[in-house]
């Protein structure tokens, strides 16, 4: 056995672990203190079970995890799943206001914010997003079934 094939029969098995597992995914998390003074209690709500049943969550906030979408006249979160319907009556208008400015956590980088010479790019990411339930909010021309505002956590 050459110097070279007992180099990497030791090497091997200690780099594979740390490629196979340094490779996650590396998350950015935004946040927003315009919800402290009501100090909500966030219910984790699957998609599908919100959309399917935004007035019961009327006014209640929720964390939910889904597919983030932006264009001319469009920011809202869709189903996350392949099987599901993407139709705009089947997604969710995200309500993101001034009044409750994101930073990236520990910082004071706003996530519309330019920084690096770039905007933090959101479009077309699964983002878990916590905020307030608004069912009578239908978003642009009232295509979506609700809303959520108050956003004061984005998870990229």
């Amino acid at each position: 056995m050459t110097t070279h094939q007992s180099l990497l029969k030791i090497l091997l098995p200690a780099i594979l672990p740390a490629l196979l597992f340094g490779c996650g995914r590396h998350t950015k998390t935004f946040v927003s203190d315009c919800n402290d003074d009501d100090s909500p209690v966030y219910k984790r709500v699957a998609f599908t079970e919100l959309v399917n049943h935004l007035k019961k969550y009327d006014r209640q906030y929720v964390e939910v995890t889904g597919k983030y979408v932006e264009a001319p006249e469009q920011s809202a979160l869709f189903n996350d799943s392949l099987f599901a319907d993407h139709s705009v009556k089947q997604a969710i208008w995200i309500d993101f206001n001034p009044d409750c400015p994101l930073y990236l956590k520990g910082t004071k980088i706003g996530l519309f914010q330019y920084n690096n010479d770039q905007f933090t790019q959101i479009n077309n990411k699964y983002v878990t997003i916590k905020g307030r339930v608004d069912a009578h909010d239908t978003g642009h021309l009232n295509q979506y079934n609700g809303a959520i505002e108050r956003i004061s956590y984005i998870d990229l």
